[in-house]
């Protein structure tokens, strides 16, 4: 083989490993996919186990209603048996059938067969199938709203869980911002320190300060963790990929908005909510419960018909004559009437009866809690917001209180106490102002959903 003249230019093998380097690089410093609420609640709707679960439960449901709708047409069956049989000294000679002289072969072995088709039908049965079937559809659907109800559950633990992730990262950016400046204060320390205008106690404060600080950046970088993992959990996401949320517009004004009414509020979610409408399906379902109980004293009729013949290797007659001769067809009705039935049906009326007054209560169970929900979001919504508008007053006050005192500290006019007192009255006053926002827009967010089963995503 000819080898080739051709020399690698080394500018142009340079050039080609740093751009495979950077692409490298830039792999790897490929910020995370930050996840919109909407995309957090539509991946959960698809893939939460507990959700898909409750719908493997909605499915099986339906499947028990289709069943008890077919159960209202008949029955149809067909069988055959085949039987073969030994019969080493067998009678030699003829007999009747049907007063008909026929010759028997005289097999040791021999065949018989026999071939039936049968139809049932309740024709009544004190409408217990077909309120039996009303029952089932009605647990269907209450089925399908136990759905809906988890579904609702993984929406508002998500909204929960992605303004605790927002406000833990803005919770960051205001201790870093609080590490920098005890940092800036440590350094100023120990330079008046050196020209002996700071005692080594004052300056072992701020050294204290500033690792107390770190110590609270860590804890918040801690919890944005562990929220973000809750998340995951939620969304059923395994893989160890980097996660985030995207960080959506906040002002101001949307912690400041009108706060729904409690009354308002309940009043829609009793038309909307599905754990409203499941109860009110109890309800229905017990008055079928009752009927299909009380249907225990009621007469039942029932009919049936059916065709059949027979083959055996012992006749002269081919098999298709024997099919046509012994071809018989026939049907019945049956009456049954219950007599004395061990206090059956009365056990079972008044357990109906009993069951009913449970799914009255559950359903003031379900609205009395709800109420409780609904009020504890606005109760919520009116303090943190509230909390907002003084937080945020305070944070202005204590911003230019401790601009003062550092410009003072520089000066050395201001001691190291009342500079780390500012400090921490400015750093709580920012957590204060932050929590409270991000709650109030959380509460008032979850009072519409409430209200019209809507996120603001």
């Amino acid at each position: 083989m000819k080898q080739s003249n051709k020399k690698k230019n080394p500018i142009n093998t340079i050039v080609r490993a740093a751009f495979c380097g950077a692409l490298l690089l830039a792999a790897q410093s490929a910020p995370a996919r930050e996840w919109t609420l909407k995309q957090c609640i539509d991946y959960a709707l698809q893939n939460n186990i507990s959700l898909l679960k409750t719908r493997v439960q909605h499915q099986s449901a339906i499947e028990d209603w289709k069943q008890s709708k077919a159960a209202l047409l008949p029955s149809l069956s067909a069988s055959s048996s085949q039987n073969v049989s030994y019969n080493p000294w067998p009678e030699t000679g003829s007999f009747a059938v049907a007063g008909s002289k026929v010759q028997t072969n005289v097999d040791k072995v021999y065949y018989n067969g026999s071939y039936s088709v049968m139809a049932n039908w309740t024709v009544w049965d004190g409408n217990v199938l077909r309120n039996t079937e009303k029952l089932n559809k009605l647990t269907a659907e209450q089925a399908g709203l136990d759905s809906a109800v988890t579904a609702n559950s993984i929406q508002e633990q998500i909204a929960q869980l992605f303004v605790q992730i927002l406000y833990s990262k803005e919770a960051i950016e205001v201790n870093k911002h609080t590490l920098e400046t005890s940092k800036k204060n440590e350094e100023r320390g120990k330079e008046f320190l050196k020209v002996g205008s700071m005692s080594k106690a004052d300056v072992a404060q701020l050294t204290a300060q500033r690792a107390q600080d770190e110590f609270a950046l860590v804890q918040a970088e801690s919890n944005l963790r562990d929220y973000k993992r809750q998340l995951k959990q939620l969304l059923q996401i395994i893989d160890d990929d980097d996660f985030d949320v995207a960080t959506p517009e906040t002002t101001d004004a949307m912690a400041l908005q009108v706060i729904p009414s409690v009354s308002s509020v309940y009043n829609k979610a009793l038309a909307t909510r599905p754990e409203i409408k499941n109860a009110l399906l109890g309800l229905q379902s017990s008055d079928l419960q009752l009927k299909i109980a009380k249907a225990g004293k009621l007469p039942s009729v029932s009919m049936n018909a059916g065709v059949s013949t027979n083959t055996t290797s012992m006749n002269d007659n081919n098999w298709g004559q024997q099919l046509k001769n012994n071809f018989t067809l026939g049907g019945g009705l049956t009456l049954s009437i219950p007599l004395f039935d061990q206090r059956r049906t009365k056990t079972a009326v008044n357990k109906a009866i009993l069951q009913k007054q449970s799914y009255q209560l559950d359903l003031l169970n379900q609205q009395t809690t709800l109420h409780s929900t609904i009020e504890n979001y606005w109760l919520q919504a009116t303090n943190n917001q509230a909390q907002f508008k003084s937080a945020k007053t305070s944070t202005e006050s204590a911003q230019a209180s401790y601009e003062l005192l550092s410009e003072q500290f520089r000066q050395n006019l201001k001691n190291v106490i009342e500079l780390m007192n500012g400090k921490n009255t400015l750093l709580q006053a920012q957590q204060n102002e932050l929590q409270a926002k991000y709650l109030t827009i959380l509460n008032i967010n979850l009072l519409k959903f409430y209200e019209d089963g809507t996120l603001n995503k």
